[in-house]
């Protein structure tokens, strides 16, 4: 069957190819429905990423965010018309004791081979997880993101010491809202402190405990534990704040993405003999692990539909283009593609 894809050939510049697919009886068939678009997709579309990278990846089809609709399955798992969550990471081994997600071996979707934007995509039946029921679609749609912070909290979780009292979130985009809303509903005893740049969007943490300005922080702010999700420029100013407040022996996690070297005071983090767990990605027990929370406090869906942004109807390269420009200007939330046949 013929497929379509949509492959971005230069910063801001799509273009549509077409790719034979063969069926056989190992991997399944699935139509995208929806696809969100990530920081990640922005940094190749706007062409932030060093010129080599770019060289060496484009052209490909961006997205790592998205469900869609199965339309051929061999064995029989799934019922065709039954819609999914697709995973973008591709392990080719297995190893005991680093996961998929960490593996140097491991591919990634619109990181090196074409993402989710393609008319059909060709995988395995372990690269897709059954929805829950009632989940708000353009909700579905970030999953992937949703289990980057899962993954994070639960290796934060093994690593932080059981004193809990109080945690810290750094940032207040989308993965420090939602980073904060998972520590909230998973340590129900801690309060939860948010920590950000713009007001606006730190009115949208109603869940927290309390929410600072970054340039107003009191000067006993203390706390047993945090998390970074800041990244870009704004990571230095971040992870030197934690480091500043922070109760000896916490624990700090590292999910904020940085194309430059972050300065780190070291010295402090010595005195107060701290722990720093970095955490990237995610794998297929994050995505079931995620589903079984949702199940078990369906009031997370709630919340992640505040953060459900835009929605573009997209047919062609010029629709995929207009969602790209609109999710540039946006404050807060999620761009949704709603893919039309």
């Amino acid at each position: 069957m013929l497929n379509t894809v949509y492959q971005l050939k230069r910063p801001r510049q799509f273009e549509t190819v077409f790719h034979e697919i063969e069926l056989d009886y190992e991997h399944l068939i699935v139509r995208p429905l929806r696809l969100s678009i990530c920081n990640a997709d922005q940094r190749y579309y706007q062409g932030t990423r060093a010129e080599q990278i770019l060289r060496d990846k484009l052209p490909m089809a961006l997205i790592h965010e998205g469900t869609g609709s199965v339309v051929y399955d061999p064995a029989g798992q799934f019922r065709v018309g039954e819609e999914v969550v697709m995973i973008p990471n591709l392990p080719v081994e297995q190893d005991a004791f680093i996961a998929e997600n960490y593996l140097r071996s491991s591919g990634f979707r619109a990181s090196g081979t074409d993402g989710f934007l393609q008319e059909y995509i060709q995988t395995t039946a372990d690269r897709v997880v059954r929805l829950p029921d009632k989940i708000h679609p353009s909700v579905a749609a970030f999953t992937e993101l949703v289990s980057v912070s899962y993954h994070a909290l639960q290796r934060w979780l093994c690593t932080a010491h059981a004193r809990r009292k109080e945690a810290a979130v750094w940032g207040d985009g989308n993965l420090g809202y939602i980073t904060a809303l998972l520590l909230h509903v998973l340590c129900p005893d801690t309060k939860v402190y948010v920590v950000g740049v713009h007001e606006e969007k730190l009115s949208y943490f109603t869940f927290a405990d309390e929410v600072f300005l970054a340039a107003q922080l009191p000067q006993d702010l203390a706390f047993d534990h945090a998390l970074e999700c800041v990244g870009g420029t704004g990571a230095q100013s971040a992870i030197s704040q934690i480091i500043a407040h922070i109760r000896p022996e916490g624990t700090i996690g590292l999910l904020g993405v940085s194309e430059e070297l972050v300065p780190l005071n070291t010295r402090m983090v010595l005195e107060k003999g701290l722990r720093m767990i970095g955490s990237s990605r995610s794998g297929r027990a994050d995505f079931e692990g995620l589903m079984e929370l949702y199940r078990r406090h369906p009031q997370v869906l709630s919340y992640l539909e505040h953060i459900v942004g835009e929605e573009f109807v997209v047919r062609d390269s010029r629709d995929i283009r207009n969602a790209f420009e609109a999710d540039l200007h946006k404050l807060m939330g999620k761009t949704i593609m709603i893919w039309e046949e």
